[in-house]
């Protein structure tokens, strides 16, 4: 879907972007974890046409990216870290606005805008003035004026940058929600967590350079080795333990009275039919958790940081 083989960018003597090769298939929501200044956005900038690189190559959906700017346009829905709209117009003018952009008729605009305005809970505000609008809708807005033309490819620079709680957790099940759609989406964040929650892979940048990709759950495990899943359950221990020693993807570590420790390696799908599975076989699961490192740490393994606040932190008397 997007291919970007050895990008590089430099600013002067700076290096922003170094030798990036990247495939994002068709249907992900792909996150761009690192910290401000990782090139993260540069790589978006380019990207989005918005920036020419200084070499490599870029294609959505075999689009030249570089070559055909105009078909590329078509292809993308930005929504930059600073969102940008017009306040002297009401919400179904902006959508107006940015319909007519790409030569659509009054009828389709009307109808594709209150389609989307209905999947970003703004329904109820079309003619409400823009400027009334809290940071969270406008934010919400801009996705919905970012899809308008149905483009192939959602790409959003730190989109939760400055939202309260609330608007961050309507604008996870927003993405989600067009994932599960069909939309292929990039989102850029350097806040590990919410990613973590909302992507199924991940590129990790640092300094320019493109650390780490793939599925979150193939990078841990490349990582971390095995995961630990802890099952807690009221009835049913031999079977439990029978049905979770036939796992050809997990080792039972410990046994208690009501609690089972497996080492595995199996994906969140794998692990849902496990838990199907004990149900099914009369096992009263009555919870199950996860354990493995986090993004965070994730992120400080495959940077090296985690070495070298290790080493820091030694030298401290």
């Amino acid at each position: 879907m997007l291919r970007i083989d050895h990008l590089c960018k430099n600013y002067g003597n700076f290096r922003a972007v170094s030798d990036l090769s990247l495939h994002i298939p068709q249907g992900d929501l792909f996150g761009f974890v690192g910290p401000n200044g990782a090139g993260k956005t540069t790589t978006i900038r380019m990207v989005c046409g918005l920036m020419p690189p200084d070499r490599g190559s870029i294609s959505i959906n075999g689009i030249d990216a570089l070559a055909r700017q105009k078909e590329l346009k078509r292809q993308i829905g930005y929504v930059p870290d600073f969102f940008g709209v017009y306040d002297n117009l009401k919400v179904r003018e902006y959508m107006d606005f940015y319909g007519s952009m790409y030569r659509m008729s009054s009828a389709e605009i009307a109808r594709i805008s209150d389609d989307l305005l209905e999947l970003v809970n703004l329904a109820d505000k079309k003619e409400v003035f823009v400027d009334t609008l809290s940071r969270g809708m406008k934010q919400r807005l801009c996705v919905a004026r970012a899809l308008i033309h149905n483009p192939a490819l959602l790409v959003l620079d730190e989109p939760n940058s400055g939202l309260d709680p609330r608007a961050r957790v309507e604008m996870k099940e927003l993405l989600l929600n067009l994932q599960s759609m069909g939309k292929t989406i990039v989102i850029s964040s350097h806040i590990l967590s919410e990613l973590s929650e909302m992507c199924n892979s991940i590129g990790i940048m640092d300094q320019g350079r493109l650390v780490a990709s793939g599925p979150i759950d193939q990078i841990t495990e490349s990582v971390f080795g095995a995961s630990q899943l802890v099952v807690s359950f009221d009835e049913g221990r031999e079977t439990a333990v029978r049905i979770a020693r036939e796992q050809a993807k997990a080792s039972v570590d410990s046994v208690g009275e009501h609690e089972l420790r497996l080492s595995h390696t199996m994906t969140k799908r794998e692990i849902a039919a496990f838990i199907g599975t004990l149900i099914a076989n009369e096992v009263v699961v009555t919870g199950f958790n996860r354990q493995e490192g986090n993004l965070e740490t994730l992120f400080m393994r495959v940077t090296g940081r985690e070495e070298a606040n290790a080493a820091e932190g030694a030298k401290m008397p």
